[in-house]
């Protein structure tokens, strides 16, 4: 059984900052990437940030320059947040790619930018 655990979501105010947290455990072979997508209400899920075991890394266009994803040594990966725009209001969702092509997600973590 594989779980991905999500933290660190909430409210912030336009310009703020968050950062995101996904810790996987469980029967976890060989991890290819993780990431994360978001959905907004009324619309699609869409790729955000990846990271592949080699560390290469790639954002959706819209959150270049301002999203940061990195990962750690205990299969934890993050989402650094900075000026933060209501269009990023969402649930977002940590992924995981296994090498044997299982795909894992996380419960999701609301994200709210509002004043």
């Amino acid at each position: 059984q594989v779980q991905l655990v999500e933290s660190g979501g909430g409210y912030v105010q336009p310009g703020g900052s968050l950062r995101l947290s996904c810790a996987a455990s469980g029967s976890i072979s060989s991890i290819r990437a993780m990431g994360w997508d978001r959905q907004a209400p009324g619309k699609g899920r869409e790729l955000v940030a990846g990271i592949t075991s080699g560390g290469s890394t790639n954002y959706a266009d819209s959150v270049k320059g301002r999203f940061t994803i990195s990962r750690d040594a205990k299969n934890t990966v993050y989402l650094q947040m900075n000026s933060l725009k209501p269009d990023d209001t969402a649930v977002y969702y940590c992924n995981m790619l296994l090498t044997n092509g299982f795909r894992y997600w996380g419960q999701g973590t609301q994200v709210t930018v509002s004043s």
